[in-house]
Order: structure tokens, then sequence, then C-alpha cells
């Protein structure tokens, strides 16, 4: 069927002016990477507690620790009393006198063996002296020694610990030496043809007994003696 003409031209007005809907579109997600934090606020819309839990927190400093000192096999300085050092200078200085009383000792004694009365005035007059000297020498050198030896006791060094162990030995033969000497009223410890008077082994008392322990405190203390010279001694 025709409609009249009219009639279609009115229908064909009123289609021209409706406004024709947009399709939906999806909205723009997309930040470029200028974009104001503005911008990015409002499109990712967290919670204010959820954005503070989502910040990374950086990790905690691991603890410094110091390198180990590298081991360079010198010694370490060691600090002592006043006291120490001037007990060690009158040790040292002490400790000369040791090998010329030593030698004296011998040479006074080693005549009174062999010449008995007829031996000269100077070894029978200096041998007991020089014995004195000794004994003084090693009560100076055992008290200054020994002292410092206790108050550096925890420092390392065989060498000083053999040197005491080597003088303490020497004491104690000297001191036993000195038990053994020959002595009698008449003659000086010596019989009348002039030889060294044997007071027999059972008491302890003869004369080869105590020129024996008397050498042998000599050869003890002397090296001793020796372990605190060069070469030996480094500090």
């Amino acid at each position: 069927m025709l409609l009249p003409l009219p009639l279609v031209l009115l229908v064909l007005a009123a289609a021209d002016t409706t406004p024709a809907t947009p399709p939906a579109t999806p909205p723009d997600t997309t930040v470029s990477a200028g974009a104001p934090p503005a911008t990015l606020a409002s499109v990712v819309l967290l919670p204010a507690a959820a954005v503070r839990f989502a910040t990374p927190v950086p990790p905690a400093p691991a603890p410094s620790v110091a390198p180990a000192a590298a081991d360079t096999g010198r010694r370490r300085a060691v600090e002592h009393s006043d006291a120490y050092y001037t007990r060690l200078t009158i040790h040292r200085w002490a400790s000369w006198a040791t090998v010329p009383l030593f030698a004296a000792q011998y040479a006074a004694g080693q005549q009174l063996l062999d010449k008995g009365d007829d031996a000269p005035s100077w070894a029978k007059q200096a041998h007991p002296a020089l014995a004195g000297g000794v004994a003084a020498l090693f009560a100076v050198n055992g008290v200054t020694g020994g002292w410092n030896f206790w108050e550096s006791r925890h420092e390392p060094g065989a060498r000083r610990k053999a040197h005491t162990v080597l003088m303490l030995l020497s004491g104690a033969a000297f001191t036993a030496s000195g038990f053994t000497a020959p002595e009698s009223e008449d003659g000086g410890g010596f019989e009348d043809d002039g030889r060294p008077r044997d007071l027999g082994d059972d008491d302890g008392r003869s004369a080869n007994t105590h020129r024996t322990l008397a050498i042998s405190g000599m050869a003890l203390a002397l090296a001793g003696y020796a372990l605190m010279l060069p070469p030996f001694r480094r500090d």
C-alpha cells in the first residue's frame, strides 16, 4: 500500500532530528609516563591504609664487622710498671758481675784443692769472700728476676722461662755446694800433707762433692746467662 507523499516526508523529517546515541566506550586507563601525581590518584583509587602497606620498606643495613687484623708475626707492645723497668735495670747491671765472679771463684777454689795449705794467701782469703759475692748476686737477681717474671707471667716466651729454670737450678747447686764445703778446726779443711780433707760421702761434706756442685752451678748459671744475650735475645 502506498502512503501519501506528505506522510512519508513527515516520517523522514522526524528521523533526521532524533540524536544518535553514541556507543558506550570503556574509560581510558592508560597512564602516560609523565602524568602528574593527581592523574595517578584519579586512575587508581586505593584506601589510605592500603597505600601505606604497599609502600616498600628498605631492608635494615647489615651490621658492619671490622676486618680482622692481619697477623704480621710481630710482638704486641706490652706495658709494664715503672718498678718493673727499675728491677730490670738492677738485674742487668748485676748480671755483668756473673762471669768475673765465677772465674775468680774457680781459680781460688782450684788453688785450694791443688795446693792445700801451700795455696797462696789471696786464694785463701778470696775464696770465702767470692762465695759471699756469688750468694749476694743470686739474692739480688733472684728477687728482681723472679718479681719481673711473675709480673710478665702471661706473656709468651719460652726463652725467659728456660732462663728462670736454669738460674733456679744453679742457685740450688750453689746452696748445696755451700753445705758440702770441707771444714775443720785446723788446716782450713785440709789434711796435714796439704791435700783437701775428705770428710766422707756419707754426710755429704767431701771436697770433691763441693767442687762438683760448684762447677755444676756455674755451668747452669752461664747457660741461663747466655740465653739472655744475642743471638738468643730478640726483644
